[in-house]
């Protein structure tokens, strides 16, 4: 039978079954996503900007803040065992000064943590020492030089220590007594060592956590750590709460009570 002249065939809808998907949408698909990339470079840019902006306030208040801790640092020295204190009072820390070294800390007359001019690019940490009966040296410093990637180089001041003094880098190790924290077991005068890689506070803590505390939370604001008026919210350490909680976050018992 021969089709009637004129008679259309029959195409299927757009959406219904059989239907041909249309090709356009995967055009306004690529366009979208390529609109979508151009706004995440523009916040991209934004955002760059934005952290110029913000190191250029903090170098501009860096200039600011230097005299003033000039001056905290005049007063410090007449306060006996300032910075021993406040080591020892801080969470994280106080874990890390061996006994010999609670001793040599009784020589430290003033600490110090300064930016580079340009500070994305590093920083140092410097203890000056009165002389002490331990090492030759009056200034202990620890550098820390950045690049784009991240930490290009770590100094250290090779200590000199006095005759009969070397054995304390290696650190003295004691038991715990009583409520009273157990030494550490290595010296915190192992910190200086260039490129120092070795864990502290057994494997809690790596060089350059140590670096990071003491910047960003000792030096700040030391007094808070000497009066030992810090709350334990105040340090955002990564120590596990050694106690712990049942599912409604009561302490639970290490042994069931006995009837």
């Amino acid at each position: 039978m021969v089709a009637d002249k004129g008679k259309k065939s029959k195409v299927a809808e757009p959406g219904a079954e059989g239907a041909e998907p249309e090709q356009h949408i995967d055009g306004e698909l690529v366009l979208s996503i390529e609109k979508l990339q151009e706004i995440q470079d523009e916040l991209e840019r934004v955002n760059e900007e934005a952290s110029d902006k913000v190191f250029e306030v903090e170098q501009k208040y860096n200039e600011i803040h230097r005299p003033v801790f000039v001056r905290r640092a005049e007063i410090i020295q007449h306060i006996p065992n300032f910075w021993l204190t406040a080591f020892l009072s801080h969470p994280a820390l106080c874990d890390l000064l061996t006994e010999k070294d609670q001793e040599i800390f009784k020589f430290l007359h003033s600490l110090d943590v300064e930016d580079f001019k340009d500070v994305k690019t590093g920083y140092s940490i410097t203890f000056n020492f009165s002389n002490n009966p331990y090492f030759e040296d009056t200034k202990l410093t620890k550098t820390y030089s950045f690049n784009d990637e991240g930490t290009s180089s770590v100094t250290g001041t090779t200590i000199k220590w006095k005759d009969g003094m070397e054995h304390i880098a290696n650190g003295d190790a004691h038991e715990k007594k009583g409520n009273k924290r157990p030494f550490a077991e290595e010296s915190f005068f192992s910190w200086f060592s260039e490129n120092q890689q070795k864990d502290f506070s057994e494997g809690v803590m790596d060089e350059m956590q140590v670096a990071d505390i003491i910047k960003e939370d000792l030096w700040p604001n030391p007094l808070k750590y000497f009066n030992n008026e810090a709350d334990e919210e105040d340090f955002d350490g990564d120590e596990d709460d050694d106690e712990e909680t049942d599912e409604d976050g009561e302490p639970e018992d290490d042994e069931e009570d006995e009837e």
